[in-house]
Formats: C-alpha cells, structure tokens, sequence
C-alpha cells in the first residue's frame, strides 16, 4: 500500500510500449526488488529490472491507454514512492495505485504562502469526494475543499509544492485521480443493499 507522500522525484529515461525506464536514486533503488512495486504518478507499477540508479517497471496496455504514464517522454520527471508497512508509519491516506479516472488541471494558483490546485474530476466520480476528505492527484495525498460540480481546490503546502511534478501543471493537462477506497467500498455495499 502507499500513502501519497511523495518520496522523491524520477527522471522518465524512456517509454516503450510495455515499460518506463526511470533514474531514481541509489537509495530508493537499493529498497526495490525485481517483482515488487512502487508507485509512479500514483500507478502502482511492478519493477522488471533494476539497476544500481534505475528502474524498469512494467506498463501494462491498460495502464498505457488509461493514464499519461503512456505519453511520457525523456526527460519528464515523476513522483514515486515505494510501498509503506504498518511498521514503518502510516503518515497520510490509504492509497492502492490504482487509479480511478483522468481529471485536468485547471490552475494552480499562489495564495499567500501556499498554493492552491483547482482540478476538474469527471463528474461520475463527484460522489466519493467530500469535503475534507482524500484524494490522491498523480500521487499525492491532498484534501479537497471548495467542491464545485466537477471541480474541488486543494492547497498544496510548500514542501508538496517543491518536491512534486505540480511545480509545472500546466493547464489542461490530464492528471492521475484515485479516489478514497472507503468511499467505493460504502457506495459498493449501498448499492448491493438497495439491489436485494
């Protein structure tokens, strides 16, 4: 599982139609088996190889046509993390890396010492977004607020603004969106209640 804290920035070194290739720190690097996972952009990718500053992970056609991961070009950098263990301290949301739906960007603007992110979610997906609650934006844990049909504002604190790729969303541009999994499950069950 992850939590959508952002452990460090990657370097996209190539796309092929079924894997990335990224540069990653040594120590991140060291923390990775062939086989295990770690999020990118908020995708949960599997690792296929490893080298002593990169990774390659698997990107599967799905993931290719359901996310930008399959438009990435060298030189993009992405938000990673590697998965958390109950052990290791559970700072944020409960993130699975699978994401749910593609919104936009539609600004990202300074207000005062923070920065607020306005992103369009598809209007479906509206109902499992509340007030205060979670939502993860290419991998980052961020509260929504200010919830306006389709569109929800979050502030992003300095330090999320200075360690992700939301340094540079430029306007339009489509975003990893995974909503809370409590909130799938809540409607999940409502739904089998109201169906018997």
């Amino acid at each position: 599982m992850f939590t959508g804290i952002v452990q460090e920035l990657g370097l996209e070194c190539s796309v092929r139609p079924s894997a990335l290739t990224i540069e990653m720190s040594h120590a991140h690097c060291e923390r990775i088996e062939v086989g295990g996972s770690i999020a990118v952009n908020g995708v949960c990718s599997s690792a296929r190889e490893l080298s002593v500053d990169a990774i390659v992970a698997d990107l599967s056609r799905g993931t290719s046509t359901r996310t930008p991961l399959g438009k990435l070009r060298p030189g993009h950098q992405v938000n990673l993390e590697l998965p958390r263990t109950p052990s290791g301290g559970l700072d944020e949301h409960w993130v699975l890396g699978h994401v749910d739906a593609l919104g936009k960007a539609q600004a990202l603007n300074q207000e005062g010492s923070e920065w607020v992110l306005i992103v369009e979610s598809p209007t479906q997906y509206c109902r499992f977004v509340a007030e205060k609650g979670s939502l993860m934006v290419e991998g980052i844990s961020l509260t929504p607020y200010d919830l306006d049909g389709g569109n929800l504002r979050s502030a992003i604190i300095p330090e999320t603004y200075e360690t992700t790729v939301l340094r540079d969303p430029r306007r339009g541009n489509s975003v990893n969106l995974e909503f809370d999994s409590l909130a799938k499950y809540v409607e999940r069950m409502i739904r089998f209640v109201h169906s018997n």
